[in-house]
Parts: structure tokens; sequence; C-alpha cells
């Protein structure tokens, strides 16, 4: 089997110096077709339990994986929203199938991965965001932020990639982000709580220096958005007659404050964990998400596979609520708030 590509040194030089990179060809669109179809199945059973429940009658079962969501969300925001819910991947209740861990691994990501990082010990997030932005729902739109203001600061200075991966072909109409490129060697700026859906925000006024307008990140399905953690971004509505699907993945190399291998050494019956592993955890860069190493060329047998996955997703899922360890802004009135509601 052909090991996959690295990236190339103009590919690498090009992110460090502007804080992004986009990659027309990271996957064979046929590689994301499980997870699409996992997610099509996903929303036909939440769609049977609510039909069971008596909460919709029309399951628009005629209509593709593209278009489903959004008619259901347009007959009920309440079935829409819990649907989403469930599909958003955040923390241990969300969807966390077969499939998409094996694009969390996909070797073809990692490759790319390590050539940014510098390194083949890679940890990444057990914790990713699903995004299914309908069309003309101002739900799915994000404001200015840098990934960063959801960090705990002593990771400021640590590179933490984000991988932005389309599972259409993210165009202007459909709601592909905007980047401000040259702007992420800077400090995290300021950020207030009270966004768009509960997201952190970057007011007008406090958006970095740039020496270029606003560049948008159009990719096409296969493809991959790179971007640093203190590299300003934002998403755009969505004008066209389709989901504009799409996953955030993380990583970061080993050698970056992580929770690998942090488990609490006992939970209570009221599902807490004891106040040591709270201690301990706060190494990481977002304590309540649980890290793990997912290739290293040092130590393959401690690879997590995908068993050990979701007992870690499961486990900080049932301690998270504990974890105090959250950067805070202030509010758009003034006031401190944590900024907890993810990115």
């Amino acid at each position: 089997m052909t090991p996959p590509l690295p990236l190339t040194a103009q590919q690498i030089q090009f992110f460090n110096e502007e804080g992004y990179l986009i990659v027309p060809d990271v996957f064979d669109p046929a590689d994301l077709e499980p997870l699409r179809r996992e997610l099509a199945a996903e929303i036909e059973k939440k769609v049977r339990g609510l039909q069971a429940e008596g909460k919709l009658t029309n399951m628009h079962a005629r209509l593709d994986f593209d278009r489903r969501l959004a008619a259901l969300y347009r007959d009920s925001k309440e079935n829409g929203e819990t649907i989403m819910r469930h599909l958003e991947g955040l923390r241990g209740g969300g969807f966390h199938a077969p499939e998409m861990f094996d694009v969390i691994a996909q070797p073809k990501l990692l490759a790319k991965v390590a050539s940014l990082l510098g390194s083949e010990e890679i940890v990444a997030s057990s914790v990713y965001r699903i995004r299914p932005k309908l069309p003309n729902i101002g739900r799915g739109v994000v404001p200015w932020h840098q990934d960063s203001g959801y960090f705990s600061e002593h990771c400021d200075e640590h590179l933490i990639i984000t991988c932005w991966v389309p599972l259409v072909d993210a165009t202007i109409e459909n709601g592909c982000m905007q980047i401000l490129p040259r702007t992420h060697l800077g400090p995290v700026v300021e950020h207030r709580t009270g966004g768009n859906a509960g997201f952190l925000i970057i007011e007008d006024k406090d958006l970095p220096d740039h020496p270029r307008k606003a560049i948008t990140a159009a990719c096409p399905r296969g493809g991959v958005v790179f971007m640093t953690n203190r590299t300003p971004h934002c998403s755009t509505p969505n004008y066209s007659d389709h989901i504009r699907w799409s996953i955030d993945l993380r990583y970061q190399s080993a050698d970056s404050p992580n929770n690998v291998g942090l488990w609490p050494e006992s939970i209570g019956t009221d599902g807490q964990a004891d106040d040591a592993f709270y201690e301990k955890v706060t190494v990481a860069c977002y304590p309540p998400e649980a890290d793990f190493l997912v290739h290293s060329r040092k130590t393959p047998e401690a690879v997590t596979d995908y068993a050990e996955y979701v007992k870690r997703r499961e486990v900080y899922d049932r301690t998270q609520s504990k974890f105090s360890a959250y950067r805070r802004w202030p509010n758009r009135a003034g006031e401190a708030q944590p900024a907890r509601s993810g990115h």
C-alpha cells in the first residue's frame, strides 16, 4: 500500500505565513460516503422515534441526505433541534459511530496534520462538531472568533490545528467560511459571549489588524481547510436549497498540553469523579473534552482504538459539568462569562 502523502514544503510555508491552508484533495469523496450514510441512517432513526411519539407525521422520506433535515426543521423547529443536537457530536452523548472515528483517524488526513505539526506524535480531541448548516436559518451562522477563545490561556502559544471538512462542496452560496489571513501570530484578542446561538464573538472593533481582506474559504467535498487556533474566522449564511454539511476536527502534538491517559480513579453515584481528577486534567487546553493519541511512530501500540475512544467520551461526558477551568470572557453587557458553548 502506498503511504499517504505529506504536504509539500510550499504548502507548509503557506500555512505558517497565512494561518490557514485549503487542500482540495485530502480525501477521495468516496472516503466520506460511509459517514454520510451513517448520518442519514441516524436521522432516519431519530425521525422514526419522533413519529412514534406522535411529534411528526411527514417524515420527508423521499428527500436525500442534503435536504431532508432542512424540511424536518421547517415543519418543526423543536423536532429539528432535537435531531441536530443529537448529531452535532458534542461530548459523549452525541453521534459517535465508527464511521466518525474512521474519518478522525484517516491516514490521509493525519499525514497532512503531521506535516503541519512537525510531529508524528498526534493527539486528537474526542469531541468534534458536526455542522448541518440549514438553508436560511441563522443558527448555523458563526461570528468572528479564534478557536483559542475557547481554550485555556496556557495553550495560547501552542499550535492546535482545526481541520474543517465539508461533506458537500462548500461554496459562497451555501455558507462556507471566511478567514482573516496573516493574523494568527499575535495574541488572542478580546472575545465576548452572547453571539449567535451562544457562540463567542469578536466585535468588529476588536478584530486584529490584517494586511488583506478576509478570504472566502470555498472548498470541494474531499478537501480540508486547515487553520491554526489563533486564526480568526467566521461562517456565512446558507442561501442555497440544500444543507451545507461539514465537520470540525482538532489535532495537536503530543508535546502540547493534553489529558491523554488521565482517567478518574473513581466515579460516585452522582456520576462525578474524584476531586483529584479535576485538578489533574486542567493541564489540557479544554479540560472537559477527552484527548486521545490518534497516531504515533514512537509507541504505535499506545494509539487509541475505537472502543477506548468511546469509553473516554462517555467518562468525560459524565464528569464535564464539574469542570471549572474555563476561559472567561465578558458578555456584551460587560459581565464576565465562561466560554462553555463550544466552537
